[in-house]
């Protein structure tokens, strides 16, 4: 029965999506009982977290940029663009850091990203920046969403989960 609830959420997400099939739901829902206990949490990071959502987005967009998660890439732009994040903002965080398009928040939000993912960790100047607009419970948060979206990246690219969408 799990099984059936499982395929049928992953047909309903795919029409919700307007594609096919939602790839990376059906793979993960190969361990139905992996899936039904990552969604909740997938969930809280994604949109009911503390963080405000362009943030999330952009953290997002930062580490499936770095990691070459083409997957993510194709769902988070499109999801970017109703918090804020236009194709000119989204190109400034793919830049980098100093792109000189960013914000002070989203310089410091970028640099966190590329710090957790390269070094698996923030330095102390990092703390202190993201000190000055997010508070720590945010803090954890956003260490928690890089770590989320860089696990995922690693899991679509070893089980080799294909894009939902055409590629361009």
């Amino acid at each position: 029965m799990t099984r059936l609830i499982t395929w049928l959420f992953c047909k309903a997400a795919a029409r919700r999506q307007g594609v096919s099939e939602m790839h990376l739901f059906v793979a993960l829902g190969r361990n139905w009982r992996l899936f039904w206990s990552w969604l909740p949490f997938s969930g809280i990071l994604l949109g009911l977290g503390k963080l405000p959502r362009e943030y999330t987005e952009l953290v997002i967009l930062r580490t499936a940029y770095v990691r070459g998660c083409e997957y993510e890439l194709q769902h988070h732009q499109r999801i970017a663009k109703r918090f804020g994040l236009d194709d000119d903002l989204q190109d400034a965080v793919f830049a980098g850091a100093n792109d000189p398009r960013l914000s002070y928040h989203q310089r410091a939000l970028v640099t966190a990203v590329d710090e957790f993912v390269f070094q698996r960790t923030l330095s102390n100047v990092t703390h202190a920046w993201l000190a000055n607009f997010l508070d720590q419970s945010q803090v954890v948060e956003l260490c928690t969403l890089i770590g989320q979206y860089d696990a995922l990246a690693a899991t679509i690219s070893a089980l080799r989960v294909p894009t939902d969408y055409p590629l361009k």
